[in-house]
C-alpha cells in the first residue's frame, strides 16, 4: 500500500481505514459472488442485505423507532434542497428557515424559486455567519423550521439544537451526521450528503418520520417524492449501490470498532479541545468562529497574511497534511476532523502548526 496522508479535505473526505481495506478485500468478489459489488444486481439478495443492514445500522445508532423511514436518494443534499419545500411546504402557509451560512442560502432560494412562504426567522448574516443564533421566534403555522447543523465553510455548528415547539425540525446534517447522539422526536426529516461523514459521494440518506410522507403532493414528479422512494426500499431506480454499501461499512465501524456515537462525540470532543486549545493561546493563528458556536467537524482560522496561509497550505501538503486551503468563497485555512480522522491526525496538524508558527511567526 502506498503512504497515505493525513486527509483533512472537507468532502469528499477521509474514509476509516478499515473501511477502505474491507472494501478492497471484497472489491472483486464480494460475499462469494464472484463479482464486485459494483457489478450485482440491485435487486439481487446480495445487495438487498446491504440496503437492510444498512438501514437497521442507522435506526440503531440514532435510536430511532419504527415511525422512521431511512431513504437513500440520489442527488446529495442539494436535491434535498427543492424536495423539501416541494414535499413537506403545506400551500399557502409558512416555512422556517434559520440562515447560518452557504448551505441554509441555497436552501432558502429552493424554497423561494417555488413560490413558498419563506419566513427566514433568524440569520447570522450580519457578523459574516460567525456564530449561530440564539434569538428566533417559530411561525405557529409553519410547515417546519429547516437549519443546517454543521456549517463547513464558515466552521460553525448548533451546540443544541433548536426548540420549534410542535413544529417539526428539518434539518441538512450533511457534515456533522452520527458524529454525536440526539434525540430524533423533534424531527420531521433529517438529511445528509454522504461525502463528508458517511461515505463517498453520489447519495443522500434522508430520514424522515412516517407522519410527514402524508404531505407529499400527488401533483410532482415520481422521482422527487418521498414516497416513491419510501414505497420502493430506495429501489423505486437503480440506486448508487457502491455508495450504500460504503456507508454500511462505515456504520458497522462506528457499531463495532469505535462503539457507538457516544463514545464517537467523546472522541470529537477531544480533537477539537486540542486544536481549538492550541489556536487560543497562539498570536499566529485566529479562529474566524465565535467560541461558543465553534464546530468540531470543520475548524477555520486565519494566519497573518494570505502569502503565510498559502505557504502553510502548500508546506503541509509535503509533509503529508491534504486539505488544508479554505474554501475558495472565504479564503482561509480550514482543517475537516470528521469521525474519520483521528487524534493521530489532529496531533500531527498541531504539531505542524507549531513548526510553521515558529519558523514564520
Amino acid at each position: 500500500m502506498g503512504k497515505r496522508i493525513f486527509n483533512f479535505n472537507a468532502g469528499p473526505a477521509a474514509l476509516p481505514l478499515p473501511v477502505l481495506e474491507e472494501i478492497q478485500a471484497e472489491l472483486i468478489d464480494f460475499k462469494g459472488s464472484g463479482m464486485s459489488i459494483m457489478e450485482v444486481s440491485h435487486r439481487s439478495k446480495w445487495f438487498d442485505d446491504v440496503i437492510n443492514e444498512a438501514v437497521e445500522r442507522t435506526k440503531r445508532l440514532l435510536g430511532l423507532g419504527n415511525d422512521f423511514d431511512v431513504l437513500f436518494i440520489q442527488g446529495g443534499a442539494s436535491l434535498q434542497f427543492c424536495m423539501i419545500p416541494m414535499n413537506l411546504g403545506a400551500e399557502g402557509g409558512p416555512v422556517d428557515y434559520i440562515n447560518t451560512g452557504t448551505w441554509s442560502t441555497k436552501a432558502i432560494k429552493e424554497a423561494e424559486i417555488q413560490n413558498k412562504d419563506v419566513q427566514v426567522i433568524a440569520s447570522s448574516e450580519d457578523k459574516n455567519f460567525s456564530y449561530i443564533p440564539k434569538s428566533y421566534q417559530v411561525s405557529n403555522n409553519a410547515s417546519y423550521l429547516h437549519f443546517t447543523s454543521n456549517n463547513t465553510i464558515k466552521g460553525t455548528q448548533w451546540a443544541q439544537f433548536p426548540d420549534a415547539g410542535d413544529v417539526p425540525l428539518v434539518c441538512d446534517m450533511s457534515s456533522d451526521i452520527m458524529s454525536r447522539p440526539f434525540d430524533a422526536k423533534p424531527f420531521g426529516l433529517i438529511y445528509a450528503g454522504a461525502q463528508k461523514n458517511i461515505g463517498p459521494s453520489g447519495t443522500a440518506m434522508v430520514i424522515i418520520r412516517k407522519d410527514m410522507l402524508d404531505r407529499t403532493p400527488d401533483n410532482i414528479p415520481s422521482m422527487l417524492k418521498y414516497t416513491t422512494f419510501a414505497g420502493k426500499n430506495s429501489m423505486y431506480n437503480t440506486p448508487s449501490c457502491i455508495v450504500i454499501y460504503t456507508i454500511n461499512l462505515v456504520l458497522k465501524w462506528l457499531e463495532d470498532t469505535v462503539g457507538g456515537l457516544e463514545k464517537m462525540q467523546q472522541i470529537n470532543q477531544e480533537k477539537g479541545a486540542l486544536i481549538y486549545n492550541f489556536i487560543d493561546q497562539s498570536d499566529f493563528y485566529n479562529a474566524t468562529a465565535e467560541k461558543d458556536s465553534r464546530s468540531l467537524m470543520n475548524v477555520t482560522f486565519r494566519l497573518p497574511s494570505e502569502d503565510l496561509e498559502q505557504k502553510f497550505v502548500a508546506e503541509g501538503l509535503k509533509v503529508g497534511m491534504g486539505g488544508l486551503k479554505g474554501h475558495r468563497s472565504v479564503g482561509g485555512c480550514r482543517a475537516s476532523i470528521y469521525n474519520a480522522s483521528g487524534m493521530d491526525a489532529v496531533k500531527a496538524l498541531v504539531d505542524f502548526m507549531i513548526d510553521f508558527e515558529k519558523k514564520e511567526g
